[in-house]
């Protein structure tokens, strides 16, 4: 199993940023996936999770209305596409296969964002 993250870096507070993750040695369309952050000097933060078919997600409330996870299986790849970024959403980003009450089995090695003027 290989997840690779892309698509991190420097905005402006207000600013957008997509990520995605390259996922390949499984069947990706057969897990579901979530994004996972962890800010500079704090704990892991759980920040979205799309089911395997991609119909449904789930959001931290801090991300609610502003962050959109998606998938494209064709392309085993995932997405978050990130709007009206905010200081506090500076983190280095995970992608990695959720098992649901059996958490996060696999893990790339994360994108840095940062949100600053």
């Amino acid at each position: 199993v290989h997840l690779v993250e892309s698509g991190g870096g420097q905005v402006q507070p207000g600013g957008s940023l997509r990520l995605s993750c390259a996922a390949s040695g499984f069947t990706f369309s057969n897990y579901y996936m979530s994004w996972v952050r962890q800010a500079p000097g704090k704990g892991l933060e759980w920040v979205s999770a799309v089911n395997s078919g991609g119909g449904s997600t789930s959001y931290a409330d801090s991300v609610k209305g502003r962050f959109t996870i998606s998938r494209e299986n064709a392309k085993n790849t995932l997405y978050l596409q990130m709007n009206s970024l905010k200081p506090e959403d500076t983190a280095v980003y995970y992608c990695a296969r959720y098992l649901g009450r059996d958490g996060m089995d696999y893990w790339g090695k994360g994108t840095l964002v940062t949100v600053s003027s």
